[in-house]
């Protein structure tokens, strides 16, 4: 096949390189663009193995383009000095030094990131082979019927996000009220606040760019979950959000869609000032959200996201922040660091996200979000979510947005009706025997299996002990662990390459363990929230799931709060905690305090709550 000899792009001299390290290219492999114009370089699909694209797909309209059939090695060599072109073949790519991104093809440098896919790729042949191997640049072949309909689909999603404004669908307003109240009824969705959307039906009904639509059918989201129906359309208005759901009832996506939305309406995106801002509390769900919000996003105009967090080296995030990012999915304690250093600021930001927001906003976090707040200006919506809201967070959480929309799917606090409880009494001495016994029994042990355990000390030991005895394939998860590890186990867990899994609290929270059919509590959980998020795990999107918690007088104080969350499921309660006396004296507690009409008051530090203060917008209003 013919393949031009030269094909060079003049450019303005703007670009700065960060990376003088760059292999020699010859002028027969070398297609040259700017760097930072990767991601506007279009692969044709029926010139895929060639790597190369025609003049006017490879450069934007305010570009010339000069095919050049000849020139002299010395003018050739002298231009590439000036012009760094961008490698057209990842074997002109060097390998990356320790902290630099990683081309995700072919584990070379990677230099550049594409548009359509937001992931980091070395050259344009990698770049070529990602598109095919994610089915895109064949809209029309995959996702519609029409040939002549796909190949309109980017410039729709643009012309339509642009414009974009969310308004209640003919169908949702023609429903009487008595039709909408049955409907929340028959969902168990219960809400509060002014003026409160009506909830959405389809997804259909939200008008969402095309793009956008074909993500989320093929990301496998045919129809709204109640916690989707309700919040998609408050979020998607502007207002702010306080959310309670069952884990596993797709909060994640609830809060992306009015997210993503909101970055596609925002025309300019400046370095390293960010729309959108999701906060969480550990790394692993942190990245879950960011491959959710990339499935999104994918083949949206301009849409970029960047990761930052904890335990993963900061070089590569800092280089993400430099690429107009719109989306930032970040753990507090990084993105402090990272504010401190003033490379990335929140000025900008339109919509913060607070996920899991019990642990978000208690003593371990609260002062670290109420400083990041500080950096991000006082218009802004807020979204909080969570599976348990107490009502001392709740009250701070009311005090950190304006004007929201409570919504409750089901019991407040509840554990998910999914998941089939079972506590069983365990002394100390025994509590290995009997989890031996467990996952021996062909009616209980559907692999893979989390077991969570109080202390990092206590899961290497009891990851040797099933090992040993069971011969299983277990893995130890906790904080020792490097994030590199740890990103490995969780794959490996989805993948099911493991059979047992010993974990601290750190997959307790968020993720969507889908294959995981049976949760272990070996050791009690320190509160009935942690219990509450820790079954949640068995039971994900709709599957149902099992947990089975051991129980002795360790963990006495929670007596009452199991029998409370356990006995209206009609599961079996063992006969030691019913008859425990540390449970007739809660139970007269909780009739004294009854009487009396005393709450619970949790309390803060006094210097919290100035800050607290300074972030109350029902004062600011006033």
């Amino acid at each position: 096949m013919f393949m031009p000899r030269s094909l060079k792009l003049k450019r303005a001299p703007e670009s700065h390189q960060q990376n003088p390290k760059r292999s020699k290219t010859t002028p027969e492999d070398t297609v040259s663009t700017s760097p930072s114009e990767l991601d506007t370089v279009s692969t044709s699909p029926t010139d895929i193995d060639t790597v190369f694209t025609s003049p006017s797909d490879l450069c934007p309209p305010d570009e010339t383009v000069n095919i050049e059939t000849e020139e002299e090695p010395d003018q050739i060599e002298s231009d590439d000095e000036e012009e760094e072109p961008v490698k057209s073949f990842k074997k002109n790519q060097r390998w990356p030094e320790p902290g630099e991104p990683v081309c995700v093809m072919c584990g070379r440098y990677g230099e550049y990131i594409c548009d359509k896919t937001d992931n980091d790729v070395c050259s344009l042949e990698c770049k070529a082979r990602h598109l095919a191997q994610m089915c895109l640049g064949f809209g029309e072949k995959v996702f519609s019927k029409d040939p002549q309909e796909g190949s309109k689909t980017s410039n729709a999603s643009i012309t339509d996000t642009e414009s974009y404004s969310y308004k209640e669908d003919s169908f949702i307003s023609e429903l009487t009220e008595e039709q909408v109240k049955r409907v929340q009824t028959e969902l168990a969705i219960v809400t509060a606040g002014s003026e409160v959307c009506r909830p959405i039906i389809e997804f259909e009904h939200c008008n969402f760019p095309t793009a956008l639509r074909l993500n989320l059918k093929k990301a496998g989201y045919e129809a709204p979950t109640p916690i989707q129906m309700q919040m998609v359309p408050v979020g998607l208005t502007g207002r702010d959000v306080i959310a309670t759901a069952d884990t596993g009832s797709g909060k994640t996506v609830a809060f992306l869609l009015p997210v993503v939305m909101h970055a596609l309406q925002s025309q300019t995106a400046s370095p390293s000032c960010p729309t959108c801002l999701i906060l969480t509390p550990t790394r692993e769900l942190a990245i879950q959200i960011e491959q959710q919000t990339k499935e999104l996003v994918m083949g949206l105009p301009n849409m970029r996201t960047a990761l930052l967090v904890g335990g993963m080296p900061l070089p590569p995030q800092l280089h993400r922040l430099k690429q107009k990012i719109k989306i930032v999915i970040a753990t507090p304690g990084r993105i402090i660091e990272i504010v401190k250093q003033k490379a990335v600021w929140l000025d900008d930001v339109r919509a913060v996200v607070v996920d899991e927001a019990d642990t978000m906003l208690k003593m371990g976090f609260q002062q670290q979000v109420l400083e990041i707040l500080e950096h991000v200006p006082e218009e802004h919506q807020t979204l909080l979510t969570s599976a348990t809201i107490p009502t001392g967070t709740e009250q701070l959480a009311a005090r950190l947005t304006r004007d929201p929309v409570s919504i409750t799917i089901g019991q407040k606090n509840q554990p998910c009706a999914n998941v089939r409880q079972i506590v069983l009494w365990v002394e100390e001495p025994s509590k290995k025997k009997k989890l031996f016994e467990i996952l021996n029994d062909t009616k209980l042990y559907q692999p893979p299996v989390v077991v969570f355990v109080d202390c990092k000390l206590g899961a290497d030991l009891l990851c040797e002990a099933v090992q040993k005895v069971m011969g299983l394939n277990v893995v130890a998860i906790h904080s020792d662990k490097t994030q590199w590890e740890r990103n490995k186990i969780v794959k490996g867990l989805l993948e099911g390459q493991f059979e047992v899994v010993i974990s601290t609290g750190i997959l307790g929270r968020g993720l969507d363990l889908v294959n995981v059919k049976l949760v272990v509590n070996f050791d009690m959980p320190a509160n009935m929230d942690e219990y509450v998020h820790q079954i949640g795990r068995a039971g994900r999107l709709g599957h149902r799931g099992t947990a089975i918690t051991f129980m002795n007088n360790n963990s006495k104080r929670l007596f009452l709060d199991i029998v409370n969350r356990v006995k209206p499921t009609g599961s079996l309660l063992p006969p030691q905690l019913l008859n425990s006396p540390h449970l007739f004296e809660q139970q007269r507690r909780a009739k004294q305090r009854s009487h009396r009409g005393e709450e619970d008051v949790i309390g803060t530090k006094s210097n919290l709550i100035d800050i607290i203060r300074k972030h109350d917008k029902r004062s600011a209003r006033k």
